[in-house]
């Protein structure tokens, strides 16, 4: 455990401004939603306000009952967390012991392998084929000491998914005694017609969990609400681990209101895509070399990652350095609102002609 690095997150606006003295900062480090929260979202946490005495609704009763209808499922299918990470840890605390393992793919959420490491365990990982997981190497990778595989799709950092075909093989040939977790983090943005919706699978399946959350295309990651679905057993075994009121009220409420606001998610895919389509034009114009995505960041090589981080950040703009996944001549880069995109591409212009 004291040789693990913890999760490194994305330094904050107001950090850089203290340190440079800057005043024009943009954060495209985090992969969050640059249109902010939900107005709908905001006036509801206004009208909440006054009921912070009061403890929430420990069962997140209506948000469980809106989310599983929503899905056409029952609420007893459906896992509120804290944010999708209190699901992988609770996911860890049940499954993984010493002598027991965990399979991923290289590259793949740095979380997975910290969650297990605090119950005891041990992450094997299978190598990626072109910035992508290779399921059937991860399918190969597993033994009779594995209890979990951990599938980021897309993946977070490079964006990537797997594709149907190797999704159904991989879900043939894993023995009952292995949780498959199936993180769809970025599943809204996705435009791959070949993606295969996890939750479309779940039927007969005890052992699959499919995780969603908040943080992203409703732009509230900082109320910090994921949710799991799964069998009604699985749930079960998750609620009986979980710490109570894990979903503050103002969270509760807030979500509640967002799941409605219907032309913010519309508005939220819009600008990324096309944002998406100006990254790639003015990458491929630089001779920059990125991952397509199928999520709203970039993986992009530019040399030295961590050198050109600390240089974007004296023209006021924060990346995210990937020497931490393993990607050294890396950083990963957020889509963000046009003006913000434009600050991006003058800065980055500018950093790789002097050679960061």
């Amino acid at each position: 455990m004291a040789a693990l690095k913890p999760y490194e997150p994305g330094k904050p606006i107001e950090e850089v401004q203290r340190e440079l003295g800057l005043r024009d900062v943009v954060k495209l480090a985090s992969n969050e939603n640059p249109l902010g929260p939900s107005p709908m979202a905001v006036a509801a946490l206004r009208g909440a306000i006054d009921e912070l005495n009061r403890y929430p609704d420990g069962g997140s009763v209506m948000l469980t009952r809106k989310i599983a209808a929503h899905h056409n499922l029952s609420p007893a299918h459906i896992f509120l967390g804290c944010g999708s990470v209190e699901i992988l840890n609770l996911l860890a605390y049940l499954f993984i012991r010493p002598g027991l393992n965990a399979v991923t793919s290289e590259h793949a959420f740095a979380i997975y392998e910290l969650v297990v490491a605090a119950s005891g365990g041990v992450t094997k990982t299978a190598p990626m084929k072109d910035y992508t997981f290779d399921l059937d190497a991860i399918g190969a990778a597993v033994d009779a000491d594995t209890r979990v595989i951990w599938l980021a799709n897309p993946n977070n950092p490079t964006g990537t998914v797997y594709k149907r075909d190797a999704w159904e093989r991989l879900l043939a040939r894993v023995p009952d005694h292995v949780v498959i977790v199936a993180d769809e983090a970025y599943f809204e943005f996705v435009r791959d017609p070949d993606y295969p919706n996890a939750l479309e699978y779940l039927a007969g399946r005890p052992q699959l969990i499919v995780l969603r959350t908040f943080s992203k295309i409703f732009g509230l990651a900082g109320l910090r609400v994921g949710y799991g679905v799964a069998d009604p057993e699985m749930v079960n075994l998750l609620n009986n681990v979980r710490q109570p009121f894990n979903i503050n009220l103002l969270a509760q409420a807030a979500v509640l209101a967002a799941m409605d606001d219907h032309e913010h998610v519309r508005r939220t895919l819009e600008v990324n895509a096309q944002g998406i389509e100006y990254l790639e034009r003015e990458f491929r114009r630089l001779g920059v070399e990125y991952v397509p995505t199928q999520a709203n960041f970039f993986l992009v090589e530019v040399g030295d990652g961590v050198a050109v981080f600390n240089a974007l950040l004296r023209h006021g703009v924060i990346v995210r350095p990937m020497h931490g996944y393993k990607f050294p001549r890396h950083v990963r880069i957020s889509v963000g609102l046009p003006e913000e995109n434009r600050k991006l591409i003058a800065a980055l212009e500018q950093v790789l002609r002097k050679g960061a």
